[in-house]
């Protein structure tokens, strides 16, 4: 029996997002997106007028990907364990962080560079997840700080991925992690 294959659009974006990932946006042509989907190029132009609109769905996959890890994270019983099950996503991904970075970080990043409306879409990448980490904080009994605490978290895991993709060492990972956890513990 075959598997069902994902239609062309949803393989461009796939493509697109692992693309972007590995050597960035704006360094991964349409040309070399429609290659590795195994679409026509011409193709691309039916589901993408531009480049732009292509990055634009990138940002929604990655946001979707996020939306659907905090429905997990929201059927925990409280604010500290949804917390601690956000740091444990972030150890389960060591290795990757490692490796490439946040992918979610440097697509940000790379996309803001540019200003624009495609800046402010990717914006959403760091406000939404800062956000849930802020109501989180509150649900906590942290009302007066809930901005300062979620900013902190957020900074230190887009830090622990940096430096961890700079020294290609998951052991940042996990020692930052352990940190996390331990100061969430203590809140």
């Amino acid at each position: 029996m075959r598997t069902a294959q994902p239609d062309k659009r949803t393989r461009l974006i796939e493509t697109a997002t692992k693309l972007a990932y590995g050597r960035g946006f704006r360094e991964t042509s349409l040309a070399d997106i429609a290659e590795a989907a195994r679409v026509p190029v011409g193709n691309v132009y039916y589901y993408f007028k531009t480049k732009e609109e292509l990055a634009e769905a990138v940002v929604e996959r990655r946001l979707d990907e996020f939306r659907a890890a905090r429905a997990e994270w929201d059927r925990l019983g409280s604010p500290k364990e949804r917390l601690l099950a956000f740091v444990g996503s972030v150890h389960a991904n060591r290795e990757q962080l490692a490796r490439g970075g946040c992918p979610v970080g440097g697509l940000c990043s790379e996309l803001h560079k540019e200003g624009g409306a495609l800046a402010k879409k990717s914006a959403t990448l760091f406000t939404e997840p800062i956000g849930w980490l802020q109501k989180q904080f509150r649900a906590a009994g942290h009302d007066k700080d809930s901005r300062e605490l979620a900013m902190h978290l957020f900074s230190s895991f887009q830090g622990m991925a940096a430096v961890a993709h700079g020294a290609n060492d998951p052991k940042v990972v996990v020692m930052e992690v352990r940190r996390l956890k331990n100061w969430i513990n203590t809140l």
